[in-house]
């Protein structure tokens, strides 16, 4: 598919948005009264620090809702106001937290039903409404949804765009897109849908993997069909369609997905650099090796945040944020390094009642750890992902407080 053109034609479309339709006022306060807390503005005039008794609150400078998804939920907010009767559905959560998406539901807004890992867009009629999340959809679900004669209400975050622009820029050079990302999180599919021909490497490990692969010359024939089977046995759900790396891993340009950690994205696009540079001579760099700067800034402002946070005393850690939210993972997983006992829960319910905490530790299934906060004074490091409201991260410290009798 010629994915400039279907664009160009999609925007010059009466039926689809992406902007609001002129209701920011009413939304504003709605979000104001559901998603702010005068709580955490009094953290953060304090210095991002709260005691009360014998519990120290310390907050991430940079947590919580950034501006993408504040704008994706305000612009599914608006489509509600403007189109009060018509059926609306998304085609995938709008963001990744359960409270949001609930709230969305209780205004009458379908969420396009997963079977199998597919989405049924049966339940779409001609002229229904549909809005497209934060992280995007793929360009075959919007021609799906062109098709079909919806309107469409695209909430897109700007730098998931600018990484799509730059894939389109891969593509343009015949340069194969290597994606660092996770290839089933609905980001990454969108992205590599834009792509021609797309690698993606979830890690430093298996981006490794990949650049000793490019290095790697001579042996025998069988030798060879060896490497490359095992080549593509390892990535055989994480590459473009008819996928050759003798062939495809020529050229490459690096993109990201823009939840994951922005140091391992930095690694990742040096690593492929030096490869090419030492297979094909510095003189020759730039027809084998492009980059662009794709980095979420709020993603590296947060991630930056908690570098910060986990320096200072803590005795624990709670990272607040929808369990399938890949930026709170990573915000996890920042905790862990530093050996801090860490929990990541998607809701204030998930405390209680007496000293216990359902949480998902990293990579694991969900468990109870009672009692969980130690008796004493203690230090509690609090952060949230992009996707969690402030409201949500007051009724956690508000729950702690309650809990160690610092009401």
């Amino acid at each position: 598919m010629d994915t400039k053109a279907f664009k160009r034609s999609l925007n010059s479309s009466q039926n689809y948005h992406r902007k609001g339709f002129g209701h920011e006022a009413v939304v504003s306060g709605l979000m104001d009264s559901e998603y702010k807390s005068s709580l955490i503005q009094q953290i953060r005039d304090n210095n991002y620090v709260l005691q009360r008794g014998d519990v120290t609150i310390r907050l991430a400078e940079a947590f919580g809702f950034c501006w993408g998804v504040e704008r994706a939920v305000a612009m599914a907010y608006e489509t509600r106001q403007h189109f009060p009767t018509e059926r609306i559905w998304i085609t995938n959560e709008i963001i990744h937290n359960p409270s949001v998406n609930q709230q969305l539901r209780e205004m009458q807004v379908g969420f396009i039903p997963v079977d199998a890992e597919q989405k049924d867009f049966s339940v779409v009629d001609s002229g229904d409404v549909v809005i497209l999340p934060a992280f995007g959809a793929s360009v075959q679900e919007m021609q799906l949804l062109n098709d079909k004669d919806c309107t469409i209400v695209d909430t897109t975050c700007p730098w998931v765009s600018k990484v799509w622009n730059t894939v389109e820029k891969h593509k343009k050079g015949s340069y194969t897109s290597i994606i660092h990302g996770k290839y089933k999180h609905e980001e990454t599919i969108a992205t590599s849908s834009f792509a021609d021909t797309y690698l993606i490497v979830l890690n430093l490990a298996e981006a490794q993997y990949v650049c000793d692969y490019i290095l790697r010359e001579g042996g025998s024939a069988a030798e060879q069909r060896q490497r490359r089977d095992e080549f593509m046995a390892k990535f055989s759900l994480a590459c473009s369609a008819g996928f050759d790396p003798d062939r495809d891993l020529e050229r490459v340009g690096i993109a990201n997905q823009t939840t994951m950690l922005k140091g391992e994205t930095e690694q990742i696009g040096k690593l492929f650099e030096h490869t090419m540079m030492k297979k094909y001579g510095p003189a020759a760099l730039n027809q084998h090796f492009l980059s662009f700067n794709t980095i979420c800034d709020a993603t590296q402002e947060r991630q930056d945040a908690m570098f910060d946070l986990v320096k200072q005393h803590l005795d624990l850690m709670v990272v607040i944020g929808g369990y399938n939210s890949s930026n709170t993972t990573h915000l996890q997983e920042i905790a862990i390094d530093y050996n801090i006992p860490s929990y990541h829960i998607d809701s204030p319910e998930r405390i209680g009642p007496g000293n216990r905490v359902e949480h998902k530790p990293l990579h694991q299934a969900l468990e109870v750890m009672e009692p969980w906060l130690p008796d004493g004074a203690i230090v509690v490091g609090i952060t949230s992902g992009a996707s969690t409201p402030d409201r949500v991260v007051e009724r956690v410290i508000e729950t702690i407080f309650e809990l160690k009798g610092a009401v």
